[in-house]
């Protein structure tokens, strides 16, 4: 079941630089930063509502977001819906026909259990699940 949309992901070169912008400029109240090894970012976060807006700056070029700006330059990344049982919803999904990037669920953020859907079954948007 989706519960609701749980954070933007946007793909930053400088963290520094937009952390100001979006706490100084538009007002974000800033809850710090985490660096997730496994995905090769430092992730910074923006509560607003009950969503977030996370901010992704890679920590290796060859890294999923390194990749991204090399290719499509900084931007939103991706968008991450809440779920539960997420492994229950790959199963349905993927017995549905949508294109997965991550069969089984991985370590994300915040102590999130993350999956990605591909961009080829969902219009061109990178699509996170993620359960907390």
């Amino acid at each position: 079941m989706f519960e609701k949309i749980d954070h933007i992901g946007i793909a930053v070169s400088d963290l520094e630089k937009s952390v100001s912008f979006y706490r100084d400029q538009i007002g974000l109240e800033f809850k710090g930063t985490e660096v997730v090894e496994e995905q090769k970012v430092k992730v910074a976060f923006f509560p607003v509502g009950e969503s977030k807006v996370e901010l992704l700056e890679p920590t290796d070029p060859e890294g999923p977001v390194g990749k991204f700006i090399a290719k499509k330059g900084e931007g939103v990344h991706h968008l991450a819906f809440r779920v539960t049982n997420l492994e229950e919803k790959l199963e349905q999904l993927k017995e549905q026909g949508v294109a997965l990037i991550d069969e089984k669920p991985r370590y994300g953020a915040g102590g999130a259990k993350i999956a990605f859907l591909h961009p080829k079954s969902t219009g061109g948007v990178l699509v996170e699940l993620c359960e907390r």
